[in-house]
């Protein structure tokens, strides 16, 4: 899974990160990132970040264009990708302990369809590690020229090795941990490659998750002072029925924003082309679709003020204006920065920006 290098050298370096296997490649770019950020080579793939304000769940977005978790599993590379010009920045999913995830190969590309699978299956160096580079990043206080600073989403799921029925368990135990770091928190009950964990979308689990979780925010209100919003991110591969009742699950719960959709299981976009039947969670174009249905019920019935997060297919700015159009207040970009390189963020910023003027 190459990930973004230099917006002015990536059409070189795809070449030959896409000649590399998908996780090493992945693997080398992150390094590479790790290292340079807060140096002076992070001018390489730095980008004016767009102005484009707007506020959700009590937080100013400076633009409306975020880095979806998945990409940057243990935090290590924030501050790059502030760099680049995000407006908002997702890290994780962070479980209690660390994981190796599911064996490899675990990631795939289909360039035809610009799209990706993976059945990473959150592996993480766990809790601890995630929360110490958390509050190593230092873009909160590079944000000294006067504009607001880039927020901070930190994502959190469960143990593989956890019964599903103690799945709060570990939900509750990230929370306690990212809380006091987070801009907002992020309940993910929709990868498809830790098991059972989209049963926690049904009716009778999803209200015991969210109602544990907001019964612990409360206590953490109190303890660090501060009201942190939660998040709940749901997968596409849902029926009308079954996101009303999460919609309904959301609102009656207080929870403060929706993120649709996670990676899709479906394979009518990429059949019979080359890994179109690798177990995992298919993302790039072909989710697009789904995702924008998704987002289109989920604000019929939230109403208009209720926020909504969308990401899945955006590989343009016309993507990220159809999903605006389709009831999103602001989007992720995941595999759009895999085919697209770092250039990808202020396209799509801008195209927000300008689609409202």
């Amino acid at each position: 899974m190459p990930m973004p290098l230099p917006s002015s050298l990536y059409g070189l370096a795809r070449p030959f990160l896409f000649g590399l296997d998908a996780e090493h490649a992945h693997e080398v770019t992150l390094g590479a990132l790790a290292r340079t950020q807060n140096t002076p080579l992070a001018c390489l793939y730095a980008a004016p970040r767009v102005d484009d304000p707007v506020t959700l769940a009590g937080l100013q977005f400076p633009n409306r264009v975020g880095l979806a978790a998945g990409l940057d599993k243990n935090a290590r590379c924030i501050d790059a990708f502030a760099a680049m010009g995000f407006g908002f920045v997702e890290v994780g999913t962070v479980t209690p302990k660390a994981q190796p995830g599911n064996a490899r190969p675990r990631i795939f590309r289909l360039p035809a369809r610009e799209a990706l699978i993976n059945r990473l299956g959150f592996n993480n160096e766990g809790l601890a590690a995630f929360v110490a580079n958390v509050k190593r990043a230092r873009f909160r206080s590079a944000a000294s020229s006067g504009k607001a600073p880039m927020l901070l989403g930190l994502n959190i799921g469960k143990n593989a090795a956890t019964p599903i029925e103690r799945a709060v368990d570990d939900y509750l135990l990230c929370l306690d941990g990212v809380y006091a770091h987070a801009d907002y928190v992020t309940v993910n009950i929709s990868s498809p490659n830790t098991a059972n964990l989209r049963s926690l979308q049904s009716d009778e689990a999803l209200d015991a998750l969210l109602g544990a979780v907001a019964e612990r925010r409360e206590a953490l209100v109190a303890r660090h002072g501060k009201r942190v919003p939660l998040f709940v991110k749901i997968a596409p591969d849902l029926d009308a029925a079954q996101v009303a009742v999460i919609a309904a699950t959301l609102q009656r719960h207080r929870m403060d924003g929706v993120i649709a959709t996670n990676t899709t299981l479906s394979r009518d976009a990429v059949a019979g082309l080359p890994h179109a039947e690798e177990a995992g969670g298919l993302s790039g174009a072909p989710v697009l679709e789904a995702s924008n249905r998704v987002i289109a019920q989920l604000r019929a019935a939230l109403g208009p003020a209720f926020p909504i997060i969308g990401t899945g297919g955006i590989l343009s700015g016309n993507d990220a204006q159809a999903k605006i159009a389709a009831g999103a207040d602001v989007v992720q970009i995941y595999t759009g920065l895999i085919y697209k390189g770092p250039a990808i963020v202020r396209e799509a910023a801008l195209a927000l920006r300008n689609a409202r003027r």
